[in-house]
């Protein structure tokens, strides 16, 4: 069954996608039974296109190879524009690559009416035999040929193979010929479509089904393609044994979490009788949408093998069935502190902001317990200069901070990761993993790496790591998986293909963080110069009001608008900076009528009416057909609180930890992307 089908399936009345289903499981038991109408479809390009009767009004379209005993099920529709559809495609196995692939060629243009701009086209100097080791049809090749340029191939898009329509975009994009072709070591067997469908290129847009309950499945939710069909460069992170940890990166919408996913399936089903994965993320929503997807994609049992949660969550359950009893604090203790800072030397004129931050990101981040360790840790990025003399009269604030929270029997987080390592070193209970998935790599502190290498036993399949610092949404320093103990060396790998956002949407939120340096995870530089997104739309519309009511009567309208049209605002996300404001922008809609579902800690539901309301944090790895991202005024974007205190060590990663927040609510949009501010509007707004 192909994802032209699964789509076709998605668009039939309720009634037919019944009868598709009651027609498949009468062509399992005979094919050719007189009730199915198995018919051949004259006049087709291609001669092994036929029909099958799923009512009186509608057919799908089905091919039937030469030999063997394949069916591929291709498209379905009403009668007469499904014999079209089949009239017009044809399926065939491309010669060089060995893919299956459904295409609608058009007459070959004849050597008289190629122009003299044709042959200066971006594919002119490209040989027939070049482009189908590309991906491209034989008989399509001179069409590509031709090509004037992207907006050409976009006008082709519809009718190419997807792996085809994505090579030449990459291609024109600036990536070498050789860096895109596929050179396969066997001879390609055109005949044979049992080979073909087994072939990482052809399940990107193919799926064999044997088993009818998957087949169920699909049909319940026909448009979540990411459950089944992956594209062959992330298919070839998922499906193998890799010797040590494995770091993947790639910008917003390019599948990192998909992945990430469909390899805890891989594992569950590969691992050892008694293998388990963990799976974790950041934060409880993260980890909550992802399980819910997870069971829409694993049977029960590899369930049973896979543990989804997020970090914290998993580090409080394993110390208090160690007996650990604690409070844990994920801010500083406001008490704590306080009498800490009594501590602060006032000769040496330091703000305040400057022990919170040298406590987050030089003694937790490195783990510093005592005196000599602080005269002696490396401060790297820190503005402030500090001799061995300063440091020493710096010291007894921490040392009073770490007696105070001993006393009241608190714990942050970091020194639940540093008890929880110290603990599996000496004994495993509670972490009897096989591997661990980490998602959202980027907002993961040194302390909570070093566990994580605790808990993954050094070995084949240990770790698998996806994340962007570009979306990296809380103040971070940045953290080298190396200095950690995590070796990446030979097993980093990017994804560059954006699926969800369109390429105006995305070129917008990448300028967001143009001028900032993104780091790699291990020490390195991230830039997503090389991320493409194939979609196109409209360009991000930004809207300015005079004051907060112009921007909820504009919002209102909108919502209302869009739900007139036949909408459904369950594809609509407006998402606020903060949760007053998201529930300022709540009131707002529901005084002018409009149904709002808020978005909170649990899981999302998909079933519930009313437009999406959420904060921007909460929308990260969510996707939506429309964002609207409201209130993006000077005090919310940064936010005003952030910065207040900030010193000029930790201004530009609050700044960039903002920008980063805007990255990610835009890149959340599927089809159009919508900011608003009143006021006076953030200067990220302003070029």
């Amino acid at each position: 069954m192909s994802t032209d089908f699964l789509q076709s399936f998605a668009q039939l009345p309720a009634q037919q996608q019944r009868g598709v289903q009651t027609m498949i499981r009468q062509f399992e038991r005979q094919s050719k039974a007189s009730g199915l109408n198995y018919e051949k479809i004259r006049n087709a390009k291609d001669p092994a296109m036929r029909s099958l009767r799923i009512d009186q009004d509608y057919r799908a379209i089905v091919l039937k190879p030469d030999a063997g005993n394949v069916y591929l099920l291709l498209w379905a529709d009403k009668h007469d524009a499904a014999y079209r559809w089949a009239m017009r495609h044809v399926c065939r196995i491309n010669e060089e690559t060995g893919a299956l692939q459904v295409y609608e060629p058009q007459d070959v243009p004849s050597p008289e009416s190629v122009t003299e701009a044709d042959t200066a086209g971006p594919f002119a100097t490209l040989k027939v035999r070049e482009l189908v080791r590309l991906g491209v049809p034989h008989e399509m090749a001179p069409e590509v040929q031709a090509l004037a340029g992207e907006a050409a191939l976009d006008d082709m898009r519809s009718r190419l193979p997807l792996e085809a329509y994505e090579t030449l975009f990459l291609y024109l994009a600036g990536d070498s010929y050789e860096a895109l072709v596929q050179q396969r070591e066997t001879p390609v067997d055109t005949d044979d479509f049992d080979a073909a469908l087994g072939r990482d290129e052809s399940r990107s847009r193919f799926v064999v089904i044997d088993d009818d309950l998957e087949l169920q499945a699909m049909f319940n939710a026909p448009l979540e393609n990411w459950r089944v069909f992956l594209h062959p460069s992330q298919r070839r992170l998922v499906e193998r044994h890799w010797n040590g940890p494995v770091r993947v990166l790639g910008g917003a919408g390019t599948g990192k979490t998909v992945v990430a996913m469909h390899r805890a399936r891989w594992l569950a089903r590969n691992l050892p009788d008694n293998g388990r994965v963990l799976f974790t993320t950041f934060t409880r929503n993260l980890a909550a949408d992802i399980e819910q997807n997870l069971r829409k994609i694993c049977t029960p049992e590899e369930m049973q093998r896979i543990e989804t949660t997020s970090l914290d969550r998993w580090v409080q359950r394993l110390l208090r069935g160690r007996r650990y009893r604690f409070r844990l604090a994920f801010e500083r203790d406001p008490a704590a502190w306080s009498a800490a800072m009594e501590k602060a030397p006032h000769e040496l004129a330091l703000p305040d902001r400057f022990y919170a931050d040298e406590w987050d990101q030089v003694v937790q981040a490195q783990g510093v317990t005592t005196r000599d360790e602080y005269l002696r840790v490396p401060r790297t990025g820190r503005g402030v200069a500090l001799t061995r003399s300063r440091r020493a009269r710096v010291w007894p604030v921490f040392e009073e901070y770490r007696a105070q929270l001993a006393e009241r029997g608190v714990m942050e987080l970091a020194d639940c990761y540093r008890a929880a390592a110290a603990l599996l070193a000496e004994d495993r209970r509670g972490a009897d993993f096989t591997s661990v998935i980490v998602d959202e790599a980027q907002d993961l502190t040194a302390p909570a790496w070093r566990l994580l290498r605790s808990i993954a036993p050094e070995g084949p399949d240990d770790l698998f790591i996806v994340g962007d610092a570009h979306q990296r949404i809380y103040e971070r320093r940045r953290v080298v998986l190396g200095t950690c103990g995590i070796n990446i060396r030979g097993r980093g790998r990017k994804l560059r293909l954006n699926y969800r956002t369109t390429e105006e949407t995305r070129r917008w939120a990448a300028d967001l963080l143009a001028d900032r340096r993104i780091d790699d995870l291990d020490g390195g530089e991230d830039r997503n110069d090389g991320i493409y997104s194939a979609a196109h739309g409209p360009a991000p519309e930004l809207k300015h009001f005079a004051t907060r009511e112009e921007q909820a009567a504009w919002l209102a309208a909108y919502l209302t608008n869009l739900e007139t049209s036949g909408e459904s605002l369950r594809g609509t996300c407006v998402a606020a900076r903060t949760r007053s404001e998201r529930d300022a922008i709540c009131r707002e809609l529901q005084n002018a009528g409009v149904a709002t579902e808020v978005l909170e800690r649990d899981a999302l539901d998909e079933s519930t009416p009313g437009v999406r309301l959420a904060t921007m944090h909460r929308v990260k790895g969510l996707e939506f057909d429309r964002m609207v991202v409201v209130s993006m005024n000077a005090d919310q974007l940064p936010l005003e609180a952030a910065i207040a205190a900030a010193d000029d060590a930790s201004l530009e990663i609050i700044e960039t930890a903002e920008r980063a927040l805007l990255h990610v609510a835009a890149t959340r949009a599927k089809k159009e992307l919508t900011v608003t501010s009143f006021g006076r509007r953030s200067r990220f707004l302003m070029g």
